[in-house]
């Protein structure tokens, strides 16, 4: 790529495009950009010296088309000013996942896909590389809370990469090895159906050189690829990298042996608890493994990881009360979740509170999220979010609570959330959602501490 004085973001706040950010602060480049509104993540980047904006101005668009970079993120609307403005004044206009492509090109590229797991997955391997000493830049879809960022830096030529399957991003990287994690309908507007989703990642799939590690049972073929395909799971022992001899402990932490095809690693935990957090282990595992990453350092940097934030983000747990936050926005990862806090909390009453995230996968999954809620024993749910879509007549909260299968629900604006928790007596709570529901995390953890001791 070729080096540009000042790079330029608009939507700086996004989780992909912060990391982005970073990166090039790091290289010494002159680094500024958009976004909607503030946000924590934003308030960090200016901590770290980037200008950020909130206002829609060509006026804040740098340098000349010579020297600056724009980076965009689709979510930003096409008519967007700034974005017009840059296009039509010959900058150099590039999406985030053709800068992230660019960056790996030429450097060994460990990716991380999949609908769902793949932040924990791909922050689980990058913190195994940085522990172990081997180290990695990574390029993560959420917070490490190993490392207090969405970017690892390093020497070597190692890239870890979540490779975002929105908008086909992940089809700008071709990685030397690579792990699928999930391959359910999702992102319909893009897609249309699960037959183009399952399309896009055997793309994907055969962009892969080396190894591609698949979750067990998910449709990928010799003919798809021609990378060596291994497969993974949970517990499942047909599959290559699997767990055996589980143990569970009273706060809900696993210990496991790590069985691979060279022979088993005993007795590891994953230092975050849920059985989910386990099945995401052993993928990051099987990727570290076939790298050649040693079996002991893989288990002392799986007992070692403190988690993603927003990923199964337990804020608060004293006996008898505990409060979980979760980036979950698909129903497969509202299923998954709610399976692990039942395995983890058992016999306690559970209320969920959820935002919905756009109106189209609001409008395409609204009987499997209904279906997926129904399995807490309240629910508590929001206006949908719309993050960059236009309403949908007739696409509201209400088709999910109308379907929701239990008797204990409220259907309520985001305003009256607080209002309402704090006349609830509150055993096991969790928040689900994309959107912007992450600014009541620390109002509702101080909530609990003052009413349940700290």
């Amino acid at each position: 790529m070729k080096k540009y004085g000042n790079i330029y973001f608009i939507g700086i706040g996004g989780i992909g495009m912060s990391a982005l950010a970073r990166y090039f602060k790091f290289k010494g480049c002159n680094v500024s950009g958009y976004d909607r509104t503030p946000s924590g993540l934003t308030g960090e980047l200016e901590s770290e010296g980037i200008s950020v904006h909130y206002e829609d101005n060509p006026d804040f668009v740098p340098g000349t088309p010579e020297d600056t970079l724009v980076v965009y993120t689709p979510a930003i609307p096409k008519d967007m000013r700034e974005l017009v403005y840059a296009t039509e004044h010959g900058y150099k206009v590039l999406k985030r996942s053709r800068v992230l492509g660019e960056i790996a090109e030429g450097q060994r590229c460990l990716a991380v896909a999949g609908t769902h797991g793949k932040t924990t997955t791909s922050t689980l391997l990058a913190h195994i590389f940085e522990s172990s000493g081997e180290g990695c830049s990574a390029f993560l879809g959420g917070i490490s809370k190993n490392y207090g960022s969405n970017l690892l830096m390093s020497e070597n030529d190692i890239v870890v990469a979540e490779a975002d399957e929105f908008d086909r991003s992940f089809l700008q990287l071709h990685p030397e090895t690579a792990v699928i994690t999930a391959m359910d309908a999702d992102h319909l507007d893009i897609y249309s159906d699960q037959a183009h989703v399952k399309e896009a990642f055997r793309a994907f799939a055969s962009q892969v050189s080396g190894t591609l590690i698949a979750k067990y049972g998910l449709e990928i073929r010799p003919e798809d690829t021609g990378a060596k395909i291994l497969r993974y799971a949970y517990d499942d022992l047909r599959a290559d990298f699997h767990a055996e001899n589980l143990r569970k402990d009273e706060c809900g932490y696993f210990t496991f042996d790590l069985v691979h095809p060279g022979g088993a690693v005993r007795d590891c935990r994953v230092g975050v608890p849920g059985w989910v957090n386990v099945e995401n282990g052993i993928a990051a595992a099987s990727i570290a493994l076939d790298f050649g990453i040693a079996p002991e350092k893989i288990k002392e940097a799986l007992a070692k990881f403190s988690g993603v934030r927003r990923r199964f983000d337990i804020h608060f747990n004293r006996p008898g009360h505990a409060y979980i936050d979760d980036y979950a926005h698909h129903p497969a990862e509202i299923a998954a979740a709610v399976s692990s806090i039942r395995d983890i909390f058992q016999g306690r009453k559970l209320t969920a509170v959820f935002q919905p995230h756009l109106y189209t996968r609001t409008r395409d999954f609204a009987p499997d999220f209904a279906d997926a809620l129904s399995k807490v024993d309240r629910l508590i749910l929001l206006d949908i979010y719309p993050a960059r879509e236009e309403p949908i007549p007739g696409v509201t909260s209400e088709i999910i609570f109308d379907r929701a299968g239990l008797s204990d629900k409220v259907l309520i604006r985001k305003e009256e959330l607080m209002e309402t928790l704090e006349r609830e007596d509150i055993d096991t709570l969790v928040t689900f959602g994309a959107g912007n529901i992450d600014r009541y995390v620390g109002e509702i953890t101080e909530m609990m501490q003052r009413r349940y001791g700290k």
